[in-house]
């Protein structure tokens, strides 16, 4: 009879252990229970401390309230120019509603991610390959838009939707690569004839300068030279001048004309002294001994050439 009552008693123990662990409820931050009273939706727990009454009430479902980073599987894509592709991306969401991410759909991860599949094949269908690469934030928007209006009814929301990778087959990326590298020699080669053509240019300019500048030097060194020529000329007729003024008032002078005189007997004798020297044969005047004559013809001759007084 004690066995029995022992074993009665310990049976009580578990069982007040049992209800006290359902009847008390811990919920982490970041996380919402889902409470079922007899197999019907009653209240949604979020975090914190909670008491249900037991073997009525069960957590039927546990969400995660935090973002969520879903893997999305690679898959092949045909796009507009009939080319097979391998995309695959990371999608982000949310749950905004726990009750309905529970009972508005069996499985909401897994029917983000087939929806993000198909909506990839259908916005990769509509590109051409190039396009593929350059439209990647197009891509991104146009399959968050599609699967944040179907998941609504779930109580999900999507953040975002991110490509990772899109892979041509291996022929394509051999021409692609081959066709950059076209590409880059055509540039190269393009950047090559610019910098020559540019050189030849500024050689042509440079030496257009050269010659615009060497004619304007030269030009300007004619000039001065025929300027210094024109003053050469000035000065030396302007000397000429006072000299001749010079002379004739010493001429005017008391003794004068014998001054003149005795000049040109000088000059007249020096002359013929550098004809013997320089000439073999010279002619000699008749009357060389009157040197006297020779001086009153030239003044003569002076005198001819003088300006009346008035």
């Amino acid at each position: 009879m004690t066995n029995v009552i022992t074993v009665i008693l310990l049976l009580f123990v578990i069982f007040i252990v049992v209800a006290f662990l359902k009847t008390v409820m811990v919920v982490p931050q970041k996380t919402a229970y889902i409470v079922e009273r007899l197999g019907k939706y009653h209240v949604t727990l979020e975090a914190g401390f909670h008491i249900l009454i037991p073997f009525i009430d069960r957590v039927a479902y546990k969400l995660n309230l935090k973002e969520q980073a879903i893997d999305v599987p690679p898959q092949t894509c045909i796009t507009k120019d009939n080319i097979s592709v391998e995309v695959d991306g990371i999608l982000y969401l949310q749950v905004i509603d726990p009750k309905n991410a529970s009972y508005g759909i069996n499985n909401y991860q897994f029917a983000s991610i087939q929806l993000s599949q198909t909506t990839m094949r259908s916005v990769i269908g509509k590109l051409e390959l190039d396009k593929t690469f350059e439209e990647r934030e197009s891509i991104n928007g146009a399959i968050v838009t599609a699967i944040d209006k179907a998941s609504e009814p779930w109580g999900v929301k999507v953040m975002r939707y991110e490509v990772k990778n899109i892979m041509p087959p291996q022929t394509i990326q051999e021409a692609m690569e081959k066709q950059m590298k076209a590409e880059r020699e055509k540039r190269a080669l393009i950047l090559e004839s610019e910098g020559e053509r540019q050189s030849k240019i500024n050689r042509s300019e440079g030496d257009k300068q050269e010659f615009i500048l060497r004619s304007e030097g030269e030009k300007q060194r004619r000039i001065n030279e025929a300027e210094g020529r024109a003053q050469e000329i000035r000065l030396v007729a302007e000397a000429t001048a006072t000299g001749i003024g010079e002379i004739s008032k010493a001429i005017g002078l008391p003794g004068g004309i014998q001054a003149v005189n005795l000049r040109i007997a000088e000059a007249y004798i020096a002359q013929l002294g550098n004809l013997a020297k320089t000439n073999n044969t010279m002619i000699v005047p008749a009357n060389l001994t009157d040197i006297s004559g020779m001086v009153a013809a030239a003044l003569t001759v002076m005198k001819g050439t003088e300006t009346p007084k008035a």
